[in-house]
């Protein structure tokens, strides 16, 4: 691929070339694409420029801002890289943000909370939020208020044949109910507007325990998860801390269980709310506190260095106290490789339908359960079947996985159980009606073939 595309404002790199390396790559370090011309796309214009470009040339197209999901890396084609595309426009009287397809949820954030407002944003704020959104969008009001995916109000979209179309219910209704929650592949997302919610403060934080010296705490929190409000959104993240001196000294060489608490309401509520768990045994550390939303990283306080990781996930209807002790035995300090296993509580606003629907598969699920791994050289197939062994004494209660939280190559068959029964037949004919070419790189393979299954 020779030729240069005409009229990009943005940066353009071959391999090779300064910065190529840089550019194309993101916060997942295990999969990275390969293409043969990148675009630094500073807006929508340039974006259209970059698909029409690869459509002369029958090429690929693949997108990505932060790449925190990176699963199915591209080799060849055009990669537009939305980095620069940050922008994001608040309106305070209506509620609503507009964001465009590079800004990652801290921007978002930033724009927001001067006037009282909050995104719908997940655990992480240096996630992109129009994919993190494109997935469905787990977050930390979850319970309160649903999916991310159920508070767009709008899109625009550049299509295969180039055009800027604006994606609304009643405008592109097939589309609008696709691209929140089908996670793309369909076209190239430059935007979207966002409903925000008046949140400025939460009580959260960590609650840390050592699972060898109080063994019940996954007990404990799953039997807690029945009593709460939907204003608790909250997860448990079992992992092993290494022994160094960058990690608190309390937690240093343990194998914790990290209860993770964002509670919608007053500290004093949320200090009666979470009692039951600081009775649980001793803790390790305590972290919870009365936070601004603009400190919302501080509830489940992840790594924000980009690494290689890799991991799976499965949806449960319930989680069956006789199969929590499973989990440290396959997972924890005497597995092959680090493995971290987390369990969400989900229920509440998720397990309700929107107001226009939309491709958000499961909302039935009670709980998720995931484990990842992070990953050096020739570790990825320890990794599956490590993370195999954990979820396998949950598939009786599994409704299927998350698209979002499944870091690694997934089957036709394995993207199916991402959706409900027909969503996924129905994002494959909007995929051959929309991208008849296989044009747009999806993170997962979706089928133009018409077969019934």
């Amino acid at each position: 691929m020779t030729e240069t595309p005409e009229n990009i404002r943005g940066p353009v790199f071959r391999p090779a070339a300064e910065g190529y390396d840089d550019e194309r790559t993101g916060f997942q370090r295990l999969a990275t694409h390969r293409p043969d011309l990148i675009v630094g796309a500073t807006g929508v214009d340039d974006v259209r420029a970059a698909v029409r470009h690869a459509a002369a040339l029958g090429a690929r197209v693949a997108v990505q801002a932060a790449g925190h999901g990176v699963n199915e890396p591209m080799d060849g084609g055009v990669l537009i890289s939305t980095r620069r595309m940050t922008d994001v426009r608040a309106d305070p009287a209506a509620r609503t943000a507009w964001v465009e397809a590079g800004a990652p949820w801290a921007k978002v954030i930033e724009a927001t909370a001067p006037h009282g407002l909050a995104p719908m944003s997940g655990s992480s704020p240096g996630v992109g939020a129009v994919p993190y959104t494109l997935g469905g969008g787990l977050g930390l009001m979850a319970r309160k208020y649903g999916f991310a995916a159920d508070h767009v109000r709008r899109l625009t979209m550049v299509t295969a044949d180039g055009r800027v179309v604006e994606v609304t219910p009643d405008g592109e209704p097939d589309l609008f109910w696709a691209l929140r929650g089908g996670a793309g592949g369909l076209g190239v997302v430059t935007g979207m507007e966002i409903g925000l919610l008046p949140v400025t403060q939460l009580y959260g934080g960590g609650l840390f325990f050592d699972v060898a010296e109080v063994p019940g705490v996954l007990e404990a929190w799953r039997h807690w998860t029945e009593t709460v409000p939907e204003e608790m959104t909250s997860a448990v993240a079992m992992l092993p801390f290494p022994d160094l001196p960058m990690v608190p000294e309390a937690l240093r060489g343990k194998y914790a269980a990290q209860v993770q608490i964002a509670f919608l309401g007053t500290e004093e509520e949320g200090r009666r709310l979470v009692e039951p768990l600081r009775d649980v045994g001793p803790r390790l550390r305590d972290t919870l506190r009365e936070i601004r939303y603009t400190e919302s990283a501080a509830v489940f306080d992840e790594p924000d260095q980009p690494h290689a990781f890799q991991s799976q996930n499965r949806l449960l209807r319930d989680l069956d106290p006789g199969l929590l002790a499973t989990l440290p035995k396959t997972g924890g300090p005497s597995a092959p490789i680090m493995c971290v296993v987390q369990m969400r509580h989900l229920g509440g606003a998720l397990a309700r339908p929107p107001r226009v629907p939309s491709a958000v598969g499961h909302r039935a699920a009670a709980y998720s359960l995931n484990a990842l791994s992070m990953v050096g050289p020739g570790q990825e197939e320890i990794a599956r079947r490590l993370h195999h062994d954990v979820l396998a004494p949950f598939e009786d209660q599994a409704l299927g996985r998350g698209i979002n939280f499944g870091f690694g190559r997934l089957t036709e068959q394995e993207a199916r159980t991402a959706f409900d029964p027909g969503d996924y037949d129905r994002l494959a004919e909007l995929k051959a009606r929309h991208d008849p070419n296989g044009m747009f790189h999806a993170n997962y393979p979706i089928s133009l073939d018409k077969r019934d299954q």
